[in-house]
């Protein structure tokens, strides 16, 4: 994680108005106006070129979506859901007669990670989500609101 000043504001006094993300450099940056406030290394999913197509490509999805809503129980440390698919989305994967799937979300380790968690750092694990490691999601589950775009760049 890599925390950038922005003035003399505290992480309470933050406003995040959109999450970037940049699958190729494998970051995520939170963004305040037009400068990125917060920035975290991601994880992926196992097939991490390209737009997400169908349910199991392990693809994360490319576009503008929204993060609606937000899970504490989920089986990951904490999540954020993507608003994918969106009407392209569905319309692509019809064009091919495949489901394009669902359930994208920003998400920490796995509940059960334990003593294993330093062995996903670096690595693109998911089936298609954006993985932070637990300390990065508590702050990103603080500083993002429900409604808040997010825009996942190649």
């Amino acid at each position: 994680m890599i925390d950038t000043s922005y003035g003399k504001l505290t992480r309470g006094q933050l406003q995040v108005d959109r999450v970037v993300v940049h699958k190729a450099s494998r970051r995520m940056d939170l963004i305040a106006g037009n400068e990125p406030i917060l920035s975290y290394r991601i994880s992926l999913g196992d097939n991490p070129e390209g737009h997400k197509l169908w349910e199991g490509d392990e693809r994360t999805p490319e576009g503008d979506y929204t993060l609606d809503w937000r899970n504490s129980e989920s089986r990951f440390y904490k999540s954020l859901h993507i608003s994918y698919p969106n009407d392209r989305d569905r319309k692509l994967a019809e064009a091919w007669g495949l489901n394009p799937g669902g359930a994208i979300m920003i998400h920490g380790l796995p509940n059960d990670a334990g003593d294993l968690a330093f062995a996903y750092a670096g690595l693109d694990w998911t089936d298609g989500c954006i993985a932070v490691n637990n300390e990065a999601m508590d702050e990103i589950w603080s500083l993002v609101k429900d409604g808040t775009p997010i825009r996942i760049l190649p």
